[in-house]
């Protein structure tokens, strides 16, 4: 009895102390997004079976990717001061047991992708494919952050066609919305490894351009974003309360590039995690807000 409670004990304190390395509260960066896409194709609330399948398959894909990410780059990490003292790299957490854990959570994934609609399940593969990509790219491509972006860019657009069965232009703008603004913190998180990528003959857009071009791009990025944004609105029938939030949202973003202006990377972690966590609910909140009351007024007075 002893010995099972123990066991038992080490399982969780394993899971514990995995979804603290692979980072699993960051799955609100792209789960609003997801609810949002959600909200357009069904033009109001989806029903609890999507709403429920649709986070299933959001925590599943979120798990996954940064598990892999931990995984394929634990050599990395190892090497570089800043991150030597993750889990895996400083031995709290053995390949094996990550590896449980990913495939645990692809399991999840694509149960529920089958349990959406049979056009989810069928593009599974491709969402599976472009988050293990995404873990290689830094060893041979600048444009990581894009691979990146288009990663978190299938949140919207897949649950868009986890209601519809179909993919529609609202979806599309949104996932280019997504991955241009994903693409865009990225870089500006990347800038804490700039000189530890030169060294170690990894790619990023700062280790290629510098912090004074990688702060420019990002920017661009970041009005593409807002551009996406802009035109969702007259492409999904949305109105003034839509608007309002992509206003908040320009606000926020202009906040976060004022954080790390000339590269200053001492308030990364509020521009990296706090603006863009309440970026993507402003979006959602507003999106959703905007649509119940076109469609159901009644539900708001």
């Amino acid at each position: 009895m002893v010995a099972a409670s123990a066991q038992a004990a080490g399982i969780i304190g394993t899971i514990r102390l995995f979804l603290e390395t692979i980072k699993f509260s960051h799955t609100i960066f792209a789960l609003p997004f997801a609810f949002t896409g959600a909200v357009l194709a069904a033009w109001g609330l989806p029903s609890l079976h999507q709403g429920f399948w649709i986070l299933m398959a959001m925590v599943g894909a979120s798990t996954a990717a940064m598990g892999l990410n931990r995984l394929i780059d634990a050599e990395i990490d190892a090497a570089n001061p800043r991150t030597l003292g993750r889990a895996v790299p400083a031995g709290l957490l053995t390949k094996k047991a990550v590896a449980v854990c990913i495939g645990a959570a692809v399991v999840l994934f694509l149960w529920a992708a089958q349990q959406l609609n049979p056009l989810c399940l069928v593009l599974s593969p491709v969402a599976l494919f472009l988050l293990t990509l995404y873990s290689y790219c830094k060893r041979f491509t600048s444009l990581s952050h894009l691979v990146l972006g288009l990663c978190l860019a299938v949140a919207p657009m897949g649950a868009w066609i986890a209601v519809r069965g179909s993919l529609g232009l609202p979806a599309v703008l949104l996932g280019v919305a997504v991955l241009f603004w994903t693409a865009g913190f990225d870089i500006l998180y990347a800038l804490q490894d700039l000189n530890f990528d030169r060294s170690a003959g990894l790619y990023s857009i700062p280790a290629r351009l510098g912090v004074r071009g990688a702060l420019r791009t990002a920017r661009l990025f970041h009005v593409v974003t807002l551009g996406m944004l802009f035109f969702l609105l007259a492409a999904a029938g949305l109105g003034i309360v839509y608007l309002s939030g992509i206003v908040l949202a320009a606000l926020l973003l202009a906040y976060e590039h004022w954080l790390v202006r000339d590269g200053d990377i001492s308030m990364l972690d509020s521009a990296f995690f706090t603006v863009n966590g309440y970026l993507s609910i402003t979006v959602f909140v507003f999106t959703l807000v905007d649509v119940l009351m076109r469609n159901h007024p009644s539900a708001l007075s």
